[in-house]
């Protein structure tokens, strides 16, 4: 069973950074694209970013696009997420997610992590 825990969570002012890791264990999967969803309490799942097995292509949702950066670390089986430029909307519980790309932009992963909490004070 793929298992997947997230870290770096926490609070930070509007306008700071926070990076926040996945760690990525269990057998190899058919996709190995991983990624993050968030949710905000009372509002709906909403994809953040994702990147492929080979780290080569990278999918961002239209509100973290130019501010979020997604990478990973093969080797480490680890992605990060790079979040630049917070704002008190980007106050979520944030899921580490892995599956076919599809699957992730679509919120319906193969895998999807316990969450780490991200909270942006204005």
């Amino acid at each position: 069973q793929v298992q997947l825990a997230e870290s770096g969570g926490g609070l930070v002012q509007a306008g700071g950074s926070l990076r926040l890791s996945c760690v990525r264990s269990g057998p190899t999967a058919s996709s190995n694209t991983m990624g993050w969803l968030r949710q905000a309490p009372g509002k709906e799942r909403e994809f953040v970013a994702a990147i492929s097995g080979g780290g080569g292509l990278t999918h961002y949702g239209d509100s973290v696009k130019d501010r979020f950066t997604i990478s990973r670390d093969s080797a480490k089986n680890t992605v990060h997420l790079q979040m630049n430029g917070l704002k008190p909307e980007d106050t979520a519980l944030y899921y580490c997610a892995a599956g076919p790309i599809l699957d992730l932009r679509t919120l319906r992963p193969e895998y999807l992590g316990q969450g780490t909490q991200v909270t942006v004070s204005s």
